[in-house]
């Protein structure tokens, strides 16, 4: 079983490939910013973390699912301060021996993710600069 959890600033990178022993599943998500919040053009997100609670809760979130779900591994990303739009800002990765295992890890620990961490949004309007939204 692996764990890994991380809060990082600015979007995130392209993930690297991935191979864990035994996997018949690796599933990979990518919340990506959205160019238009409530209706609003938007030139990204600014996140703010209660930090280092929201990355325990990321661990211990990704704990909980590796036990629940019979996962091989987690692995999981959350970006802090501005991301562009089109950038992604979340990423969760999951090994498991079989597909239904993981499908269902993956939407658990989304909704939980949610509900947890310490992790807010805030919109940038289209008109506000990128050195405001910091």
């Amino acid at each position: 079983m692996s764990i890994e959890a991380a809060i990082l600033d600015g979007p995130l990178q392209p993930a690297p490939s991935w191979q864990v022993d035994g996997a018949g599943a690796l599933l990979c998500f990518e919340g990506m910013v959205r160019p238009v919040e409530a209706g609003e053009p938007i030139t990204g997100l600014s996140y703010e973390t209660y930090d280092p609670m929201a990355e325990r809760e990321l661990e211990r979130l990704a704990r909980e699912a590796v036990e629940r779900f019979a996962l091989l591994a987690v692995k999981v990303e959350h970006s802090r301060g501005f991301v562009p739009s089109f950038a992604c800002s979340f990423r969760l990765r999951i090994a498991s021996s079989h597909r239904k295992e993981a499908l269902a890890a993956m939407d658990w620990f989304i909704d939980r993710m949610k509900q947890a961490v310490p992790i807010w949004k805030r919109p940038i309007p289209v008109e506000q600069s990128q050195e405001t939204a910091r």
